[in-house]
């Protein structure tokens, strides 16, 4: 089994406000009101996800990147 380099996430604009971040290969869901929130929130929750598990448990090598995909909505006027 080849192990994967990456974490694929995605970015979206929330149901009420501000945007949330779920990642695809492992269980990490997290928001914040900013982009720049949400970024730091999904960092610090797959590093809290991973630590002190074996990352190849979750089919990943040893300190995986984050690559993260955003969702924005246009406006039309």
């Amino acid at each position: 089994m080849k192990l994967q380099q990456n974490i694929k996430a995605f970015i979206r604009p929330g149901e009420q406000q501000g945007y949330v971040a779920e990642c695809l290969e492992i269980s990490v869901v997290t928001q914040g009101e900013t982009l720049d929130e949400v970024a730091r929130n999904l960092l610090e929750a797959v590093s809290l996800h991973l630590e002190g598990e074996d990352p190849a448990e979750f089919g990943l090598v040893a300190n995986p990147s984050l690559i993260v995909t955003f969702e924005l909505q246009t406006e039309y006027t």
